[in-house]
């Protein structure tokens, strides 16, 4: 059985002689995708202008959407940072009032007792931010600028925990890893359903939690010209699979055949098989819904 190579262009197919044999597909190149099946989208924005200062503004998204090292990082400076400073600024108050030469003088009234150098101010800061009070370090009556320092202390310690820890929170219950168990299938298929021509893939929940109010979008991403004459290169489309009916509306139990009917309204309709395997184009399929148990 001898076949025959042809080229169109960068891509190879390979025809078959015998006339039993079907059709091959031809054997396309890998190409960069806009969105990779693990949901990351391939677009990086540059040139803008102030795109520090417009990060900074919302400091709290950023932070949630760095990468774990980082906010580690972020979480362990600021902590030590903050630490230090307050431990600082009690030191430097038992210098200015000269508690520092009578640490373990009884007679003498310091500001804070039982600190006499930085390591004792800064466990007492410790001690103080933490809540653990063991007893022997304390502030005296006759110390007003430690008592202010006392409050500003509990009070930007009482930010910056609820700061921290609720960015901690939101980047560990973020649902970025449930999609590890929601499945696609590999390739989608164009066949014939109830005498209609439709194109096809299947979705599956690996997990036995439900997704509530589960809901499926379909986008078709492809360069289009406008008859105006404007190009535009990621021109975004929807696909229906179903809004009209209520079939994208999914009770995500079993697998399920997601489907798009090829009719006159589908941008696949003017497609023929060839062409449809020269055209350049994405499908991009969001699924989303509220996980039963974590909402």
């Amino acid at each position: 059985m001898s076949t025959i190579r042809r080229k169109f262009g960068e891509d190879y197919q390979v025809v078959n002689t015998n006339r039993a044999m079907s059709f091959s597909a031809p054997a396309k190149r890998k190409r960069q995708r806009f969105v990779e099946k693990n949901g990351r989208c391939n677009v990086q924005h540059g040139n803008l202008g102030g795109e520090t200062s417009r990060y900074i503004s919302d400091l709290f998204t950023t932070l949630v959407d760095l990468k774990w090292r980082w906010n580690l990082l972020i979480f362990l400076l600021t902590y030590t940072v903050a630490w230090l400073i307050m431990a600082s600024m009690w030191w430097i108050i038992a210098y200015i009032r000269g508690d520092l030469g009578h640490g373990h003088d009884e007679s003498y009234t310091p500001c804070v007792a039982n600190v006499y150098n930085f390591p004792s101010a800064f466990l007492f800061f410790i001690e103080t931010e933490a809540t653990i009070g063991y007893g022997y370090r304390y502030i005296t009556e006759k110390c007003p600028e430690g008592i202010i320092l006392f409050l500003f202390q509990s009070l930007l310690g009482s930010i910056v925990d609820a700061f921290l820890i609720g960015c901690m929170f939101i980047k560990m219950s973020q649902p970025k890893k449930r999609a590890e168990t929601l499945m696609f299938s590999q390739d989608a298929v164009i066949s014939q359903r109830d005498g209609k021509l439709c194109l096809m893939f299947r979705v599956g929940n690996l997990r036995n939690s439900h997704m509530v109010s589960a809901q499926i979008r379909c986008k078709l991403i492809k360069s289009r010209q406008t008859p105006e004459g404007e190009f535009l290169p990621l021109d975004q489309r929807e696909l229906d699979v179903g809004f009209g009916t209520g079939a994208d509306q999914l009770f995500l139990v079993s697998p399920l055949t997601i489907c798009h009917e090829i009719n006159s309204n589908s941008p696949f309709f003017d497609l023929s098989q060839r062409s449809l395997m020269n055209e350049q184009f994405e499908i991009v399929v969001i699924l989303e819904g509220i996980v039963e148990t974590t909402g």
